[in-house]
């Protein structure tokens, strides 16, 4: 059951709790008030459970252990409160726990190290107080963790099979009460309270051979994190961990769905490998994303994980969705929803399809409001690093959904700039990313803006006409200050060029060559629903 996203009101009704048949349930981004009704936590089937980003409140009763199988629970930016109930411990199927943004108090139950499968867990701004439990040290599974903005206190875990704990980084316990460590400078040294028993020479001893034992401590710690990354960077056969919520489908399964990965099926490829249409043994048209790992196995790997863990994150109407996933170590595929229209590049450079002015704007909205979310609405940040028309599909009532989060870049809390190796698109990446390497948000901006000059002058940065002496940008951006906008329009859309003056000047103004000069993405949709609004009232 998926109402997402909606605008729903009121509180859950106590009937949902009737319904034992349920599997997964979608109520985030809605507007929901008052408690979770108790009969909620007897559905035992329950898999995939979403009330994120609402304004549910009250205490979880020691009845949310009755959840047996679940897999999957976001209770994010709500207004729940009280402590963790210890049952939650009983979840040993759990994948996902997300209580984030939250008004939970007092000390995070060590139950939670009962929970072998966990890979994700966001405790973050809530008021947490005492210490991180031992426990949470043998979650061998864990892959991200965040309790930062919280009121706890003492040592920081630095021991843990694997070392995976000394891998998370200081902005997973920023703004703490009282956190110290012992191996990372951010935080204060954890300062030992000797009894007045022991002796003055010991002490003295100490004195000079403890900062000899830390030295030691961080140099093996240095060693193996960095003995880890170069493992993780060169051992291709290493799997990668999956949102064990989504639907796990069969090689043998899609074999049958796009008949033997006919070329026939084939929608679109590309340097990852191919995507290919498909209907499943269920009767649901979707698109499967195959993963080329023959030719660049690292690569394709590495692309495959960061969409995962995208995909893993994010809920939006104009964002793709996952439906499911096939990976071993010799095939990797993930299962789509099928756009039966195709990308916004077909319609855009193709003779056979037309976009009047209307569906252009909706388009761009629709677009606009997608990285809004990634960028402001999300609980942390992702640049999608490679907008374009290509990576733009369009559904059966052309909306439009971003896709394509192969070279995506996330932010922790705080964090607004990255660097990288992995080139976007040439001719719609930002300046700062081609040169530098510098990723942030702002490039994405600078990418939508390339992306709204070729929707309303129907040509691409590399075309044929453009060169070292002009290029798409600086055309357009000659013909506003000159006011003859008629040359560079597309000619579809000659008798609107005011409406497209005043979305060609959006554009320029997230084509800034300053970063910081650039509008950001709810400023876009703010002055698209404008010119939108100005256009059908005439």
């Amino acid at each position: 059951m998926d109402l997402s996203d909606n605008m729903l009101n009121g509180s859950i009704p106590d009937c949902l709790g009737e319904l034992k048949s349920l599997r997964n349930v979608h109520l985030g981004f809605n507007k929901l008030e008052s408690t979770v009704p108790l009969k909620f936590w007897n559905l035992h089937d329950l898999l995939q459970l979403n009330l994120s980003h609402n304004s549910l409140s009250g205490n979880l009763p020691s009845e949310i252990g009755n959840l047996n199988v679940i897999v999957d629970i976001d209770f994010s930016w709500n207004q729940f409160s009280g402590n963790i109930p210890s049952s939650i411990g009983k979840f040993q199927s759990l994948a996902s726990l997300s209580f984030a943004h939250n008004r939970f108090q007092g000390s995070i139950p060590p139950s939670l190290g009962n929970i072998i499968n966990l890979q994700s867990l966001n405790l973050s701004f809530n008021n947490f107080s005492g210490l991180i439990p031992k426990s949470v040290e043998e979650l061998r599974h864990l892959e991200h963790l965040d309790v930062s903005h919280n009121r706890l206190e003492g040592e920081i875990p630095t021991r843990r099979g694997g070392v995976r704990f000394a891998n998370f980084t200081a902005q997973s316990f920023i703004q703490n009460y009282a956190l110290c460590s012992e191996t990372r400078q951010q935080f204060p040294p954890c300062v030992k309270v000797h009894k007045r028993s022991r002796s003055k020479n010991v002490a003295s001893l100490m004195k000079y051979i403890l900062p000899l034992i830390i030295s030691v401590i961080l140099g093996v710690t240095i060693l193996l994190i960095v003995r880890r990354r170069i493992w993780n960077k060169y051992a291709p056969q290493s799997e990668i961990s999956l949102h064990l919520a989504w639907r796990r489908i069969s090689y043998r399964e899609l074999e049958e769905a796009t008949d033997a990965f006919g070329e026939s099926n084939i929608l679109g490829s590309g340097s990852f490998g191919s995507v290919y249409g498909g209907m499943l043994s269920d009767g649901l048209n979707v698109a499967v994303k195959v993963f080329n790992l023959q030719s660049e196995q690292v690569r394709a790997i590495k692309i495959f994980a960061t969409e995962s863990q995208v995909l893993s994150t994010i809920r939006h109407r104009n964002l793709i969705r996952i439906i499911g996933c096939c990976s071993n170590t010799e095939f990797k595929a993930l299962i789509l929803e099928y756009m039966p229209n195709g990308s916004l590049e077909k319609w855009l450079y193709s003779h056979n399809y037309f976009l009047d002015m209307l569906k252009r704007l909706n388009i761009a909205i629709d677009v606009a409001l997608a990285l809004e979310y990634l960028h402001h609405g999300h609980t942390f940040p992702i640049v999608h690093c490679d907008l374009k028309p290509s990576n733009v599909l369009l559904d059966k009532d052309m909306v439009a959904h971003v896709s394509d989060f192969g070279i995506a870049k996330l932010f922790s809390e705080g964090e607004s700039t990255a660097q990288t190796k992995t080139l976007a698109t040439i001719g719609h990446m930002a300046p700062e990313y081609g040169t530098e390497g510098i990723v942030s948000t702002s490039g994405d901006v600078y990418s939508y803006g390339v992306m709204l000059l070729e929707m309303y002058t129907r040509k691409k940065p590399t075309d044929e006409i453009f060169g070292e002496e002009i290029s798409l940008k600086s055309w357009v951006s000659h013909s506003l200050d000159e006011n003859r906008i008629t040359e560079v329009v597309d000619t579809n859309l000659l008798g609107r060029e005011q409406c497209v003056s005043s979305i060609l000047a959006v554009a320029m103004q997230c084509l800034n060559d300053y970063p910081v000069e650039r509008i950001s993405m709810r400023e876009v949709v703010a002055r698209l629903e404008k010119i939108k609004a100005v256009f059908l009232a005439r």
